[in-house]
C-alpha cells in the first residue's frame, strides 16, 4: 500500500485556513470584502472581545439564494472566476471561494441572509467538523455574517493572539483600507458596545480621509493626479513638512484593491528626496488604476501583494508624478506683496539733498541742578526707626507730618538678601559655563573638561527609565493647561495598551473619545508648551508602535534608549550655571559618565599640553 493519501476535506480547509485567518482582522477583511463586492451600501461591523468572541459584518447587498447560501462554504466555490481568462481581468476583492470555508474551518458561523426578491431569508449554521443546519428565517436582504469562538478547535493558534488592544488595532487597520476605496458607501464599527466609526456616505475621498484619519491629516495632503497609457494615478500625497518617524498613514491601492509594494514606496521616497530630514515618513494615498490583463493579483494567500507586467515603468510614472506635485504645490512661506495701510517711506536717492534740512531734536538740561541740595546726610538712627512708615502719621491722627528741620538719610544694606530671591546668572566661583547651550565646560585636574549637554541628559534619562521600567514611578511634571493632541482610532489604543507603562514613566496621558488623548502632565524637564506636547505625542507613537519579539530584558533596554533619546530632546534649555552643576552631579552619578546608551562619547578631556598647542 503506498505512503501517499487525500487528505479529508476538514483537514485541508484547516490548513488553508492558516494562510487566510491569521489573526481576527483577517476574517473582518474578507467579510467587508464580500460586503463590497455585494454591492452593499451600508456595511456594520460589530467586535467583540477584539474577534476572540464575536465578529459580526452586516451589509445590505444583494443577499444570497437558499442554494448559495449552503454552497458558499465549499471550497473554491465563487461566482467571479468561470474560465481561466477570467484570472485576468479581476476587478473584485474577493474570486477564489476559500475565504467562507477557511472560517468555517476554524470558528464557529452562522449565516443569515436574504435575496430582495424573496419573501423569506435562509439561516446557515456551520458548527464543528462541518456540520450545517440549514432553516428558513426572517430577515432583511442582504447578508450577516456572524463568527464566534475563533480558533475554538486550534487552540496553539489562539494562544498566539496578542492582547485586545493590538488585534483591535489591526482590525481597525483592514476597516480603514476597505473604507478608504469606498467613500460612496456607508461603514460603521462598533467594539465591546461602543462606536468606534459611524461613516456616511462621503462626497469625495478627502472627506472619508478626514472621518477616518482626522482633520490634522486631511489638512496636510495635496491632490496628486496624472494619467498616462500604461497607468492612470490619483489620491493625496502629504506635506514634506508634515512628514512623521512613525509609517502609519501610507496606502497603495490598483483598481481599488489595497497593496503593499516596498518597491513603489522607493518611488515616493525618492521624490521627497532633501525636501525633509532622514527618517521622516510622508502620508499618501495613493490609487493606480490600470489595465487588469497588465498585473497579477494571485501571487499571494492574502492578496496583498500585486505584480505588475512593467513594474519599472509604473515606478518611473510614480516618482515623476509625486515629484511635480511637490513641485507645482509650494510649501515655503510665501510673501505678501499686500501694502494696503503700511506706512509709506521716502524713497532716499537721487534726491537726498532735499531731507537734508531735517535734525534731530535737542534735549534741554540743567547741569547745575541737584536734587540732592540742601539735604544734610547724618548716619544717627531716628528715633521712630522702628515704625514700618516713619513720615506717615496714623490715618486717625491727621496727616503725614513734614520732614525734619535738619533732614536725614539713613541707608540700609540689602545686597546679601538678592540672593534669596533669584539666583545668580555669574558663574559660582568661576566653575561652570554653558557653551552656546550645548556645552558645559568646567576645570578638570588635568586641564579642561567639555561635556555634552545632550548626551548627558540622554545617559542620565536611560537609567532613570530603566528604573521606571523596573517598577520606580517618574516624578510627573503636571500642566497647567492640558493639551489635547487628536491621534486618531489606532493609536489612542495603542495609549490605552500602555498606560500603565507610561504612568510609570511619569506621563499624564488620558484618551478622550475614540481618536483624542489629552496630555495632563509629562516627566520632570520635559517642555508643556502646547506644540512640543503635540511632537511629544507623536514621537511617543512611534516608540510605541514597534512590535518587537525580543526578549524582556532587551525590550526594555531598548524601550529606555529610546526613552532617553525622546527626552533629551524634548528637554528646557540649561539656563543657569546651577542648573548646569546639577546636570554634572546627575551625570556622575549614574552608572557609565562617558558613554550614552548607543555608545556615543559624552565627556571630553582637554589637556593642558592640548591647549597649550593651541598658543
Amino acid at each position: 500500500m503506498g505512503k501517499l493519501k487525500v487528505l479529508p476535506a476538514q483537514i485541508a480547509n484547516m490548513i488553508a485556513a492558516g494562510e487566510v485567518v491569521q489573526r481576527p482582522a483577517s476574517v473582518v477583511k474578507e467579510l467587508m470584502e464580500n460586503a463590497v463586492d455585494a454591492g452593499a451600501t451600508q456595511v456594520s461591523v460589530v467586535i467583540t472581545d477584539a474577534g476572540r468572541t464575536l465578529i459580526q459584518v452586516i451589509d445590505n447587498g444583494c443577499g444570497m439564494s437558499p442554494v448559495d447560501a449552503v454552497l458558499c462554504f465549499e471550497r473554491h466555490a465563487t461566482s467571479k472566476i468561470a474560465t481561466a481568462e477570467d484570472l485576468e481581468q479581476i476587478l473584485t476583492y474577493g474570486f477564489r471561494g476559500e475565504a467562507l470555508a477557511s472560517i468555517a474551518a476554524v470558528a464557529e458561523i452562522t449565516l443569515r441572509t436574504r435575496r430582495a426578491q424573496d419573501e423569506t431569508g435562509t439561516e446557515v449554521r456551520v458548527g464543528a467538523f462541518g456540520e450545517t443546519k440549514t432553516a428558513s428565517v426572517a430577515a432583511p436582504a442582504g447578508s450577516n455574517f456572524a463568527v464566534r469562538n475563533l480558533f475554538y478547535n486550534t487552540p496553539a493558534r489562539r494562544k498566539f493572539l496578542k492582547s485586545d488592544n493590538v488585534e483591535f488595532k489591526h482590525i481597525l487597520e483592514e476597516f480603514t483600507r476597505v473604507a478608504l476605496t469606498r467613500p460612496g458607501i456607508s461603514f460603521s464599527i462598533t467594539h465591546n458596545g461602543r462606536e468606534i466609526y459611524v461613516l456616511k456616505k462621503a462626497k469625495s475621498l478627502k472627506f472619508r480621509v478626514m472621518d477616518l484619519l482626522g482633520s490634522h491629516v486631511a489638512g496636510d495632503i495635496v491632490d496628486l493626479a496624472a494619467e498616462t497609457s500604461i497607468v492612470r494615478i490619483s489620491g493625496f500625497v502629504g506635506r514634506p513638512d508634515s512628514a512623521r518617524k512613525t509609517t502609519g498613514n501610507q496606502y497603495f491601492f490598483v483598481n481599488g484593491r489595497f497593496f503593499r509594494s516596498a518597491y513603489l514606496h522607493k518611488a515616493v521616497m525618492k521624490a521627497y528626496e532633501e525636501m525633509m530630514p532622514d527618517g521622516l515618513t510622508p502620508s499618501y494615498f495613493i490609487f493606480l488604476e490600470t489595465d487588469p490583463h497588465a498585473i497579477d493579483v494571485n501571487i499571494h494567500p492574502t492578496k496583498t501583494e500585486i505584480k505588475f507586467e512593467d513594474d519599472a515603468v509604473i515606478f518611473q510614472i510614480l516618482y515623476a508624478c509625486v515629484k511635480e506635485t511637490l513641485g507645482r504645490n509650494s510649501f515655503g512661506a510665501s510673501i505678501d506683496f499686500n501694502t494696503e495701510g503700511a506706512v509709506e517711506l521716502p524713497q532716499l536717492g537721487r534726491s537726498f539733498d532735499q531731507y537734508k534740512g531735517i535734525t534731530m531734536p535737542v534735549v534741554e538740561t540743567d547741569p547745575n541742578y541737584n536734587p540732592f541740595s540742601g539735604i544734610p546726610v547724618s548716619n544717627e538712627p531716628r528715633p521712630d526707626a522702628g515704625n514700618a512708615f516713619p513720615y506717615a502719621e496714623d490715618a486717625t491722627q491727621g496727616p503725614a507730618r513734614d520732614f525734619p528741620s535738619g533732614g536725614y538719610s539713613h541707608h540700609v544694606d540689602r545686597s546679601e538678601d538678592y540672593g534669596r530671591l533669584f539666583e545668580e546668572k555669574t558663574i559660582p566661583n568661576g566653575r561652570v559655563l554653558i557653551l552656546q547651550g550645548k556645552y558645559i565646560l568646567t576645570p578638570a585636574a588635568s586641564g579642561l573638561m567639555v561635556i555634552h549637554i545632550g548626551r548627558a541628559r540622554e545617559r542620565i534619562l536611560y537609567e532613570q527609565t530603566l528604573r521606571a521600567l523596573g517598577q520606580e514611578a517618574h516624578v510627573t511634571q503636571t500642566a497647567l493647561f492640558p493639551v489635547q493632541v487628536k491621534v486618531g482610532a489606532q493609536q489612542c489604543l495603542l495609549f490605552e495598551e500602555h498606560a500603565p507603562l507610561l504612568a510609570r514613566l511619569g506621563f499624564d496621558i488620558t484618551p478622550f473619545g475614540t481618536d483624542t488623548v489629552v496630555v495632563g502632565g509629562v516627566p520632570e524637564g520635559y517642555s508643556c508648551e502646547s506644540g512640543k506636547v503635540e511632537q511629544l505625542v507623536g514621537d511617543l507613537v512611534y516608540i510605541l508602535s514597534e512590535d518587537s519579539q525580543a526578549l524582556p530584558e532587551m525590550m526594555q533596554q531598548r524601550m529606555a534608549e529610546k526613552f532617553a533619546t525622546l527626552g533629551a530632546s524634548h528637554a528646557d534649555p540649561l539656563t543657569s550655571p546651577q542648573e548646569a552643576q546639577r546636570l554634572i552631579d546627575a551625570l556622575f552619578d549614574s552608572g557609565n559618565a562617558e558613554l550614552t546608551p548607543g555608545g556615543r562619547r559624552i565627556v571630553q578631556l582637554v589637556s593642558l599640553t592640548d591647549l597649550d598647542k593651541k598658543f
